[in-house]
This record gives structure tokens, sequence and C-alpha cells, in this order.
């Protein structure tokens, strides 16, 4: 693998957010609330445990302070979320609207999902579907859950459905298993730059923190890619977070990594749950991209194919349809975890975040379409990723732009920081509203928490006309922006490669 550009020191640095005074109001992710847009005076106040009194920027006597709270996370999106939706791009009815390449979704699939979502056999009403199921969710589909995870993910034995909890998306599965893992005012480690919704996910009902391991783009020791994970850095983060008075009590991980691209190696994967066994740690692994790896060299692992985990009772495994199958309107996630006791508690709660039975009834019969998958959707949708990313490649090589892209997930991780005038995060917030003003949309480094501004995500999941029409409009910021501040040194895009898998 190649290097890029590299400014600062690889030393991985922690923060515990969001009960610090940092700057947190961009680290949400996918919901454009927080991913694209916050008002440059907009803190985050101090955030402590529950039922601390605390004051917040949304002053509102009709609602408690987790209420205040609440509404804050809200009300800092006003500019990116509703600016967007209120001047959408359609090609017929706002031609020169705003061209969404910010949120994570795919949308070059729908011809193949709704012929197939369509067909008589997704139209199926019975009794038990009308009524209330079991919390974890109907066992057909918990069979066909565990089925289709064992196949795709390539388990040594076959998976069990009493392992299975299905729920209305992964959102809500991180803040179940936040809240049922974690007592209020502890913490995930999480390596960034992250996807930024983990942070709400996790706070706003369990009021549970994130230790963030900062992670470079300067690939320095035995580093051999930008942005690497280490035990080291995670050991270094644990000890930091833990002098600071924060319980730490579990690890996230993000396979394929998003903002990045990147896939973790199976041996990294197995160092990894060693570090969180030898200090007690869960560890929650999303899997949510796992069948959207568009190049062939990528060798991707899920951690359910390792042959042992070291610690099976604290190692939550989810994944859902949102990515992979391009629904994420359809809301449907799944937790797959050996211990009971989590299962039973995060089922639980699905009487507040459960799936209707006519949905648990499509996914079922979707999931057991293995000819369909295997023959139809997924060589076609792969196909479809990599001639949209090599599309995008080529512009961004065109343009001289250096950028991260590991063959996995919807985004590119672009490095725009030579056209900042300064190496602020002032400065990329600024960079972002002209990408705004002349109407496209993408996602700036801070809403992943990444330490050097400048980072955007650009996502390329779309139909050609619109990505086309959206690259001219990057194209036009980036040929009239003055490079006023000094070009970071000399970089290499980095491709992906199979030399580490």
């Amino acid at each position: 693998m190649s290097t890029l550009a590299q400014t600062e020191s690889g030393t991985p640095t922690t923060c515990a957010g969001p009960a610090s005074t940092q700057d947190l109001g961009s680290s949400y992710g996918d919901c454009l609330q927080g991913e694209c847009s916050r008002k440059p005076d907009q803190k985050l106040p101090e955030l402590y445990g529950v039922g601390d009194p605390v004051m917040f920027s949304s002053n509102s006597s009709y609602l408690s302070s987790r209420g205040r709270m609440i509404k804050w996370f809200w009300d800092s999106a006003e500019e990116g979320y509703r600016t967007y939706h209120m001047d959408e791009y359609d090609e017929d009815k706002n031609p020169s609207g705003i061209i969404n390449l910010g949120t994570s979704e795919n949308k070059l699939c729908f011809d193949l999902l709704s012929r197939r979502l369509t067909q008589p056999d997704m139209q199926w009403v019975e009794p038990s579907l009308l009524q209330y199921p079991d919390w974890r969710g109907h066992l057909f589909l918990r069979e066909e859950v565990a089925k289709f995870l064992s196949f795709y993910c390539k388990s040594p034995a076959p998976l069990k459905p009493e392992n299975v909890v299905v729920l209305n998306g992964c959102a809500s599965l991180f803040s179940a298993l936040a809240t049922v893992l974690c007592e209020a005012g502890e913490a995930f480690l999480i390596p960034t730059p992250y996807y930024g919704a983990i942070t709400q996910h996790v706070h706003l009902y369990g009021n549970v923190r994130l230790a963030y391991v900062y992670l470079d783009s300067k690939v320095t020791g035995t580093d051999t890619r930008p942005f690497q994970l280490t035990v080291e850095k995670l050991e270094m983060a644990l000890q930091e977070a833990t002098s600071k008075g924060v319980k730490v009590k579990g690890l996230i991980l993000i396979n394929p990594q998003n903002p990045l691209g990147d896939v973790y190696a199976p041996g990294e994967l197995q160092e990894y749950l060693v570090f969180a066994k030898r200090y007690w740690l869960h560890v929650v692994v999303d899997e949510v991209y796992m069948l959207s790896v568009f190049e062939k060299a990528v060798g991707y692992r899920s951690v359910l194919s390792l042959e042992r985990l070291p610690d099976p009772q604290r190692t939550h495994v989810m994944w859902g349809a949102s990515k992979d199958f391009g629904m994420s309107g359809l809301r449907f996630g799944t937790l797959y975890t050996e211990n009971p006791d989590v299962a039973t508690a995060v089922a639980s709660l699905c009487r507040y975040h459960g799936l209707s039975g006519l949905v648990q009834y499509q996914m079922a019969q979707l999931l057991r379409d293995r000819d369909w998958i295997n023959q139809v959707y997924l060589p076609e949708n792969l196909a479809r990723l990599k001639a949209a990313h090599t599309y995008v490649s080529e512009e961004l090589r065109a343009l001289g732009v250096p950028f991260l892209s590991g063959g996995a997930g919807f985004f590119i991780w672009v490095d725009l920081r030579k056209y900042l005038p300064e190496a602020t995060f002032e400065e990329e917030l600024l960079l972002w509203r002209r990408f705004l003003d002349k109407k496209v949309l993408l996602s700036f480094g801070k809403a992943f928490e990444c330490k050097e501004p400048g980072w955007f995500r650009l996502v390329f999941s779309d139909k050609a006309h619109r990505l086309r029409l959206g690259m001219q409009r990057v194209r036009q910021v980036l040929e009239e922006k003055a490079q006023v501040a000094e070009d970071p040194p000399p970089c290499q895009t980095q491709e992906p490669s199979d030399q580490r898998r």
C-alpha cells in the first residue's frame, strides 16, 4: 500500500466525549443533521451523569434537561440538513438543487430491488404477522438471519437463531447495546475517524460516552497505511481515558470502516479482540458494509469467520439491510451475540425498536433467496459500485486531489488540506459551506472526529447523471478556491491492495 500526505505526529491521542467540553456538534455521521453542519459558534455543553442539571443552548422551559440536550442535537444540524431538504436536486423539478454526495446511501440498484420486492412471494398476510411477535423477532426471520450470516460471514460452524435479535436498524442497536452494557457516564473506545452518528446513538438513551483513539494520516513506526489502528494505540487510549477517571467498558470497531473504506485483516481483528479480553472489554463490531466490498484484491473477513473468538461472551456483531441492500428506509438491523443475557436485555428494548410483522416476512423472503442474491443482486451491485468509484477516482486524479479508498463501502476519503488557507476546522467548515453554496453536499472531517482539518468524505454510490453533475460542482469550487495554505508534503493516492490481507 502506498502512503498519503502526512502532516502531524503519528502518536494517538484520546478524548472522552461527549462528556468533555470539546466541540462535538458535528459528530453524527450519515444522518445529515450532524454529518454536514453545525453553526460555528455552537458548542456542546458539558454533559454529566443522568440527573445532573445542565444548561443547554436549546433553552426550552417545556423540556427536561434530557429533552433540551436531545433538542440541541437536532438544532445543531439546522444549516446542512434543512438547507439540503429544502432544495433537493431533482432532474425534472429542481435541476439546480443540491446534489447529495454526503449521505452514505446506495442509490444504484433500485431497479433490481423494486422488481424483487414486488414479486408475489413478498405479498403475504397472516394473523401472526399482525400480532405482537417475540420481541427478539419472529423465529422464521431469526432462522433466516442465522443461515444468511453463516453463509456470507463464512462462520466455521452454523450460527444459531437463538443468538439473533432483530431491530429497526443499527442506530437502534447501538443505542440498545450502549444502554445494556454500560452504566451512565461509562465509555466505549472508538478509533477515529469514525461514523459520527454513533456519538448520538450511544448517548441519547444510555448517557454513554466515547473515548476517541485519534489516528493520523502519517505512517510511522510499524504502520503500513494511513489511519492505522494498532494494539499499542488502543493501550495508550485506554490508559489515558482511565487516567481521566473515565471507565471504559468496550471497544467499537467498524469493518469495513466508515469513512475510510478500509478493512481489518483477520490478524488485526484477532489482536484487537485479544486486547479487549485482556481488559474485560465488550467488543461491538459493526459489519454493515460486509457485502459492499467491490475490489476483489481486498480480502474482507467477518469477525464471525474467525476460528475461535477470544471472548465470545463479550463479542457482539451487527449487520443491517441499509447499506448492502440499499434499503435504508426499510429499517432492518440484526445483532448476533452468544451472550444470552445481552440478547435478552436488547430484546426487551425491541418493544420500542421492533419491526412490523410484514417487514419481517419480507426480509425473511429476501434473505432466503440465495439465487437472486448471488446471481442477480450482488454481482450487479458490486459492478455498479466499482464503476461509480472508478469514475469519481478518475475525476479526483484529474484535479490532482489525493484520496484514500480501501475498496469497500460507498465513499472516498478525500484530502483537501491544501485548499485550506489555515489548517483549522473553521476553514474546513468554510470550504464545506462553499461546496454547499455551489449546490453539492459533502461531509467534512470534523463530523468523523478526524484530528486533521481538511479531510472530506465523498459518497459515490449514486446514479451517473447525478455523480457527473456533483463532480462538476466540486471541480468548480476547487478550481476557484485560492490555494493560500501551504501544500502538505507530497503524497500519493492509496489504492486497494491485498498485500496485508
